[in-house]
């Protein structure tokens, strides 16, 4: 059965993307730790990031940086945190949080509240300031 990440890469479920290629795709976490909470993710599913072949995970950590330098550019934050769980959902994905502190990474907490047009403002925002 496919992952919910695979029904948002199929477009069967909406997300607010903002950047994609042959192999990956970025969005924002619904549920964000803090404003630009994005998840990248590859296309493949593979349920453990470690299992992904080298060359795989080399090319999404290099697509999960070029996410991560775009979110900056709009997010006012110290750094981008990443973190790998991989147990909420059976597919491979790599958080990415703007941070100012290490308790913005915690899990946790309550989610940030957003409104479905400062998602979709959020998004068009990132998806500009990336760069292939």
């Amino acid at each position: 059965m496919p992952t919910i990440f695979t029904k948002i890469i199929q477009g069967d479920i909406p997300a607010f993307i903002i950047a994609e290629n042959e192999n990956h795709i970025a969005f924002l976490d619904i549920n964000p730790l803090q404003a630009g909470h994005t998840l990248v993710v590859p296309k493949r599913e593979e349920d453990y990031i470690f299992d992904l072949a080298d060359s795989e995970l080399s090319d999404l950590i290099v697509f999960a940086k070029k996410v991560a330098l775009a979110i900056e550019k709009v997010i006012d934050c110290e750094r981008i945190g990443v973190s790998v769980v991989g147990l909420e959902v059976p597919h491979t994905h790599i958080h990415l949080i703007p941070i100012n502190s290490v308790t913005d990474m915690t899990f946790g907490k309550t989610a940030v509240k957003m409104s479905t047009e400062e998602f979709k403002s959020l998004a068009a925002s990132i998806f500009a300031a990336y760069e292939e």
